[in-house]
């Protein structure tokens, strides 16, 4: 027999994990396998603590909070800082044709993951929620339990190393060897 809240919670996760998976892979800078974990792990704590979800004052700030502790949780994991150098990466450049507007998205974005991958988890979650999810500073802060004077000194940060890594990633001279020009 199963309980009202479980069917609360199935009714919850049916509605919000496709929300909760975006929020994910931008936290995961694109890595979509860690951007399930973190969904599977916030989904997890979510079900233990479903009563205090249910009476949070902000229940999307808690489910947020709980996927930045999940990323900072999972940064701090040894395994995570382990890097090998020998695999084969998962694509090459080939020489097909791409339209021009498709194969400039796609260096785009690959770039945009590539420079937040290398941010620290932190400033990571404070541009995730900034500015995909649009919280005001306060409203960062509060989903990351700091003052609002690191949020905005860590976007600042992330900001610049953003824009210094994008600049360089997508510049002229880098970047038209990839359609074959």
């Amino acid at each position: 027999m199963k309980s009202h809240t479980d069917e609360e919670f199935r009714a919850f996760v049916r509605e919000r994990r496709p929300d909760l998976l975006r929020t994910a892979v931008l936290l995961a800078a694109g890595d979509g396998h860690l951007a399930e974990d973190l969904v599977q792990t916030t989904l997890t704590a979510l079900y233990v603590k479903w009563p205090v979800y249910r009476a949070a004052r902000n229940p999307r700030a808690y489910v947020r909070r709980s996927m930045v502790n999940a990323l900072i949780d999972e940064k701090r994991r040894p395994w995570r800082r382990e890097r090998t150098t020998d695999v084969v990466p998962d694509s090459a450049a080939t020489s097909t044709y791409m339209p021009f507007d498709q194969a400039a998205g796609e260096l785009r974005s690959d770039a945009l993951y590539a420079a937040l991958r290398d941010l620290p988890a932190r400033q990571r979650a404070v541009l995730v929620l900034r500015y995909f999810h649009d919280l005001s500073v306060e409203e960062t802060a509060d989903a990351m339990t700091c003052s609002t004077g690191t949020v905005k000194s860590q976007a600042k940060r992330a900001l610049d190393k953003l824009r210094d890594r994008m600049a360089a990633d997508l510049s002229p001279h880098e970047s038209s060897g990839v359609y074959g020009a």
